[in-house]
């Protein structure tokens, strides 16, 4: 099997995955402390009223948040399941059935926030969901990102176990199961490689552990004023 062959059918997993847990999706209850901080500091950067973009929204469990604080918030999410829950809170001034890599607003927005969702992003679409995402904020505003991370023992076991079964993985890349889901971990140092690259000023960051061998790193970014 070829490599992009294999990362289509990883994606449509993934979407399946989030589209069969969306009823009960906001039921988990892994630390989300540090997201609700860095939410509020990225909601302090906009102005009243201002447009926020949750891009992927999933179930719209931050959405309360940014109405709380004055500010309107609009979705995106390539899970169906994922958008029919968030519908239902009735906050967001609008929802579209979309991808990150498919992004296509053109300054349309004073903040954007990316939480839980990079890990299903592959390394061959990291730039381009980076350069849509900067692309969606008007010039100078802010975006929060969460990266996830693991123990570089878990992702040699997965790497190693994906090789041996003839799968054209890289290392960071991880598959529950044969066929169910995908996640790519690829590290602090690959992730702040791609962040200057499209232009991005890293304003914050920090780490938070989550559970086991797992943590999120928070990422506070402008874009180029």
């Amino acid at each position: 099997m070829d490599r992009r062959t294999w990362l289509a059918e990883r994606r449509a997993a993934t979407i399946a995955e989030y589209d069969a847990e969306a009823s009960g999706y906001e039921q988990d209850e892994y630390p989300v402390d540090a997201q609700i901080r860095f939410v509020a500091r990225l909601l302090d950067t906009c102005p009243k009223d201002g447009l926020v973009l949750d891009a992927p929204c999933g179930t719209g469990k931050y959405f309360p948040l940014v109405a709380a604080a004055g500010r309107r918030v609009a979705g995106i999410d390539q899970s169906a399941g994922m958008l029919a829950e968030a519908r239902a809170k009735g906050i967001a001034v609008s929802l579209e059935h979309v991808g990150l890599q498919e992004l296509s607003y053109d300054r349309a927005f004073d903040a954007v926030m990316t939480i839980d969702a990079m890990e299903n992003v592959s390394p061959e679409d990291w730039p381009l969901v980076l350069a849509r995402l900067n692309r969606a904020v008007r010039p100078g505003s802010h975006l929060y990102l969460t990266v996830e991370e693991v123990d570089f023992v878990v992702v040699d076991a997965a790497h190693a176990s994906l090789s041996a079964r003839g799968f054209p993985a890289v290392r960071g890349e991880i598959v529950e199961g044969d066929v169910a889901g995908y996640h790519y971990y690829p590290g602090r140092d690959r992730v702040l490689t791609w962040i200057a690259a499209e232009g991005l000023e890293v304003v914050t960051e920090e780490y938070q552990h989550a559970r086991d061998a797992w943590g999120y790193r928070h990422f506070m970014l402008r874009s180029p004023g």
